[in-house]
Order: C-alpha cells, then structure tokens, then sequence
C-alpha cells in the first residue's frame, strides 16, 4: 500500500508543446509521438495512431476535449473542479496499472484545452464488430472471452476501479483475440442497453454491482446475439430495464 501511495505521488500530467489545433492534425508531434491517421471518433474524443519518434512503437492517442468532459458542471464550479480533480486521480491510478486484458495507459499529456492519452495500440477492433459479423457465438468460444473479461474486471475491482460503461464496444481484441478492456477513466455511463436499473433510476449505485450487471448483459448478448432489453424508443427501452424480472432466454439457444 505504501508503494501505491508512492507511485502515485510520482505521475502527474505533462504540459505538451504543441498547439491543441496543430496537435491534432497528421505530421505533428505530441511528446516523443508522431501524430498520425485519426484510427475512430467516438463519444469521449478521437483517437490517431501514434508512432514513438525513436523507437517506432505505434500507439493509439486518444484527444479528449476538456470542455465536452466538464460541460455538465459548466453551471457548478465547485462539482466542476471535484469532477476534474476525480479525472485526474483516476487518470494517475490507471498508468499504474498493468494487466493483459486491460488497455495500457502509458503516458498522459495535457493543455489548457485538451487531454492526449497516449494508449496501447490495439489491432483486432472491437468485441462488438466481431459479434455482429458471426450472430453469436459457441458456448466455448462465449466462455472464453467472457473468463477474460471477468479476469480484467476483477482485478480493476480490487483495484478499487469500476469501468461504468463495460460494453461490447469497449472491450476489444488484440491480433491472438484477446479482450483489452479501454475506456476506464470516464465518471459517465452513456449506455442504456448495458446499464444496471438503479443507474436508469437515478439513484445512488454500487459501481462495482453495476459492472457485473453490464458483465450479465454482456455474456447474454456473446451467447445468443441479442440484447435482453431492446427498444427502439428510448423511453421504452429504459422502462424495460427497470420493471422487466424475467428474460425469455431460452429463445435464443
């Protein structure tokens, strides 16, 4: 524990010297990094493959915007600063941690406007594309990434970190299809399909609790190629979350 502590006091944020416009274009540098094509644009910010100056390594460079991450305190500069304090502990945690089916953070950097998190670059893509390109998967094969996932998500648990928005999505595969949970510093739960019911209602949760729910979803969604809660409205879709008791899995096997 005391090590922890240690380690902790010694990572924090680096300043960047490049712009946050030029940053973000191919052919410039962020660090020892150079910037190049944007790999996907997702909820949270975009993510360019990186490659390391001296040795080559290629890295996937998330930029986030910090204005989009705190824009829902924008009226609340106390919860505003709390929140952004919580980002950066959380950031500093994560490039602590090192586990083979959790995504590395190697480095962080920052400006006045944007946060560039320097990832390990994952090749394979997502769980999600791999499960809608075959309907469902074989109970072994199910069993397989599901242990993995279990093994990656138990470990951030007794690490103290809860995920809040485990999805197919977020957990992707490496070239040997392996599961690298990404997505772990965000205080945001932006999926409806996968969120626990006292998330929907609004009302304090145990994180931990609702990771193994998403864990549920997750393993129902591998075995059959469906989701147990679906609606195309979204009211609907969160009404079913919270009252439905029974799902009719026995339909899909």
């Amino acid at each position: 524990m005391a090590e922890t502590k240690e380690l902790r006091k010694q990572v924090s944020l680096q300043n960047i010297s490049s712009s946050p416009s030029s940053a973000k274009n191919p052919g410039t540098r962020i660090g020892p990094y150079l910037v190049g094509k944007t790999l996907g644009v997702g909820s949270t910010g975009r993510v360019k493959l990186g490659t390391h100056i001296e040795t080559g390594q290629r890295v996937a460079i998330k930029i986030i915007g910090k204005a989009a991450l705190l824009e829902k305190y924008a009226k609340d500069p106390v919860k505003q600063r709390n929140m952004s304090q919580k980002l950066e502990r959380e950031i500093t945690l994560m490039k602590l941690i090192q586990h083979p089916n959790i995504m590395q953070l190697y480095d962080v950097y920052e400006t006045d406007r944007d946060l560039y998190l320097i990832l390990e670059h994952i090749e394979g893509g997502e769980l999600f594309d791999y499960l809608v390109k075959r309907g469902r998967l074989s109970e072994s094969e199910a069993l397989g990434f599901f242990q993995q996932i279990i093994y990656g998500v138990d470990f951030c648990h007794r690490n103290h970190i809860c995920h809040r928005d485990l999805k197919p999505e977020n957990l992707l595969l490496d070239k040997h299809l392996n599961i690298k949970i990404a997505d772990l510093v965000w205080p945001v739960y932006n999926s409806p399909h996968y969120a626990s019911p006292e998330i929907i209602r609004g009302i304090k949760y145990d994180g931990t609790a609702s990771d193994v729910w998403s864990c549920g979803i997750i393993l129902y969604a591998l075995l059959t190629g469906n989701l147990p809660f679906d609606d195309e409205n979204i009211r609907r879709l969160l009404a079913k979350v919270k009252t439905e008791k029974k799902i009719q899995f026995y339909l899909f096997i």
